[in-house]
Parts: C-alpha cells; structure tokens; sequence
C-alpha cells in the first residue's frame, strides 16, 4: 500500500525528498557547534552564545523564507539558502575571532533554514490535497532518516571538525543544484494584485481555525522539547546514566522511521483536528507520565507515547495548515508554523528548567494539563465557521480549483 502510494507523487517531490535526505544527512555543524568553539579555545559560555545566535537566526528564517517563498517563488527560496549556506559554513570554518563566529553562526542559522518554509509550502503545492499528509509524512521520513545517519558520520568526522564545515557546505550546494536544474518552474510568487485583496496580517485576523491552532502549536512545543533539556535532568535525577538518556531519544528516533509511514495511511482517513487533537493528547499524556516513571523499562513506554503522538499529528498538521492557506500566502503560514516551533525550542527548555528546580513532578502534570488544553483548543476550533483565507478542515471536500495548481502550475 505504501509504495503505491509513494509512486502516485510526482518526479519533482522525489527531488525535493532527495535534496532535504541530503541537506539533512549534511547538517553537521549545528550538532557539532559547541564542541568545535571549545576545541578552538574558548569558554563553554562563549560557545553557547554562539549557539543561542544561530536559534535567532532560525527565527528570522522562519518568517523571511515564508515571505521569500511567496513572492520570490518556492524553487529560488530554495537555491539561495542552499547556496547562501554554503558559503556561510566555508566562511565560517575559516572565522579567526568571536566575533565574527557569532556574526556567522547567526547568518549560518539564517540560511541554512530558510528553505524550510518553501520546501513545506512545494510540498503542499505538488501533491493533491488529499495525498498531502502522506506526502509530508515522507517528507519528515528524508528529515529524520538524514540527521539519524548524518549524526552517526558526524561522530565519526569530530575530530576534524573542517570536515564537518566542508561535509555541510558540499550536501547543501548539492541540494541547491538539485533545485536550480531539477525543481519546477513557475511564475515568480504571488501577484500585487493577489496580495492587495488578501494580505497576509487581513487573513490572519479573519483565520480563527488557524490562529487557535498555533495558539495550540505553541503550548505543544513547550511540552515536546522538554525531551532535549528536563527530560535529560529527569533521567539523571532518577539514577540513570546519560547513555540511557541517549538511548531513550534513539527509541523516538526510530519509532519515528519505522512507524510514521504506516501511521500516516490512517491518520489521513480522519478530519483534521480530531487527528491533531489525538496526537497532541499522546504527546501531553506521554510526558504527563514522566512523572511517575523512574525506571528504563517505564520511560521507554512514556517515550513511546509521545512519539506516537508526534507521529500522528505531525504530518496532518503540515497537511492541515497547506489546506487552510490561501494559495498565495501558502509558504508565509508554513513559515509562522515554524516560527511558533523555533520559539517552542527556545522557550521550552528556558521555562521548563525553571519549573523543573522548581517541582520536577510540577513540571510534567503542567505538561499534562497544557497539552489537553492544546487538544481542546484545536478541537473547539473545528465548530468555527470558515473563514476566507481558512477554507478546508480535512483532505476530502477540496475544490477542484486547488487540483491544478498541485500538479506543479505556478509554483516557482
């Protein structure tokens, strides 16, 4: 059933799947960051700002790659942050004081993401509607199974830390050859005439369904980040080593790749919210039970759960957000999704540590009671009526205007 499915996508989705599996498969220097600064010398505070600069340059790509998507076009988004970030990293390698390393770093996190919000709205733009969430499925399967092997030869380069900068350079000046000679073309993003009768902050305001779904997206994020900083401390406070810490993000890790796939073919044959609402309410449940869980055996099943809500709601989210965009302002709701979920890895471990000193177990029931929250706001949202920009609330009941447009039309 899957590979007849992956064989109705069209050629270009398959470039766009191999360019991100590589760019992913390249991401060396972002994982790598901290350790190759104090190997140069300097503090582990100096290293940190570095890496706090590169999540701010994250932000901004969030929201500028959702805008260059629209007006520039997908496929140009695409070319000039793979290009830009090549360049960024070589420069980078090469950076002789902090200053300029933290100038860089920021430039390099701006680039380097910026295509993101172009490659989600392509995807959107390929497909038929109502293959949209396996088709973000697959495209969340080049993701992870790229920075799950890349990771594993980055470890293995760490000790020559230029070969990680040239590594990151050579996968991402790949993908934007990819883009530049093998990506559709198109008309060059939105019209003037499109933008004055439907700009982005007027859709915004008459878009309830999705303001109350980033309004959720926000409160999820808090809680699912938490597994890259308290959920470490939690490990440790319950007498378990970091290698077990490890083990437990490798269980997340693999579920993901072997799992999300097949979860995908079901999770696309129910409305939207009911979906996203179950895998929000995994996910809160998940690390809700961290509370009571001490043991290996026990979180392994808590991080089961979440990961299983991440696997049912991530891709239908993707898929659910392209469905309620107008057409035009398709890349900038992809990008402010993704804002939200820079923010989310920000605010996450910055306010959950507080609480954490403050209450371990606190923390994980408050992770409980905002993700249901979360799951009621995008639950209550479903009885809202539609609103212009606000259209489509499951993949069944799309209009034929959208299909020609997902055969590859206007969609440079």
């Amino acid at each position: 059933m899957l590979l007849t499915r992956r064989t109705q996508f069209p050629q270009s989705f398959w470039v766009l799947f191999t360019g991100t599996f590589l760019n992913r498969f390249g991401g060396f220097v972002s994982v790598f960051l901290v350790l190759y600064l104090t190997s140069k010398g300097y503090t582990a505070a100096q290293a940190g700002m570095a890496a706090g600069v590169y999540g701010i340059g994250s932000l901004g790509a969030s929201f500028l790659g959702g805008h260059l998507a629209d007006r520039l076009g997908r496929r140009w988004t695409i070319i000039f942050s793979m290009f830009s970030s090549a360049a960024i990293m070589l420069a980078l390698s090469q950076a002789p004081t902090l200053l300029l390393i933290i100038l860089l770093t920021g430039l390099a996190g701006l680039t380097t993401e910026l295509y993101r919000p172009a490659s989600s709205a392509l995807v959107a733009d390929l497909v038929l509607p109502e293959q949209r969430v396996s088709a973000f499925a697959w495209y969340r399967l080049a993701v992870n199974l790229g920075f799950a092997i890349g990771s594993t030869v980055a470890g293995l380069l760490a000790s020559r830390f230029f070969l990680l900068f040239l590594g990151d350079a050579l996968t991402s000046f790949t993908f934007g050859l990819l883009a530049l000679f093998a990506l559709p073309r198109g008309e060059h993003g939105s019209t003037d005439r499109e933008m004055e009768q439907t700009g982005l902050w007027v859709a915004l305001r008459g878009d309830h369904r999705y303001l109350l779904f980033l309004l959720g997206s926000t409160l999820i994020t808090f809680i699912y980040f938490q597994n890259l900083s308290t959920f470490a401390l939690q490990v440790h406070a319950d007498g378990l080593s970091s290698t077990v810490y490890g083990l437990l993000l490798s269980v997340n890790g693999g579920v993901i790749i072997c799992l999300e796939l097949p979860f995908s073919v079901i999770t696309r044959k129910f409305p939207a919210q009911p979906a996203i609402a179950v895998g929000w309410l995994l996910i809160a449940l998940g690390f809700g039970l961290t509370a009571v869980a001490s043991t290996f055996p026990l979180l392994v099943i808590t991080v089961v759960i979440w990961t299983m809500g991440e696997m049912v709601h991530a891709p239908v989210s993707a898929a659910y957000v392209a469905n309620l965009a107008p057409r035009h302002l398709r890349g900038r709701y992809q990008g402010i999704r993704g804002l939200v979920r820079s923010a989310g890895m920000i605010l996450g471990p910055m306010l959950g540590t507080v609480i954490f000193s403050w209450n371990a177990a606190g923390l994980w029931l408050f992770c409980g009671v905002i993700g249901l929250l979360a799951a009621l706001l995008v639950l209550f949202s479903g009885k809202l009526p539609m609103s212009h920009s606000g259209r489509y609330g499951s993949y069944e009941t799309l209009p034929d205007v959208e299909l020609h447009h997902s055969q590859g039309e206007n969609i440079e």
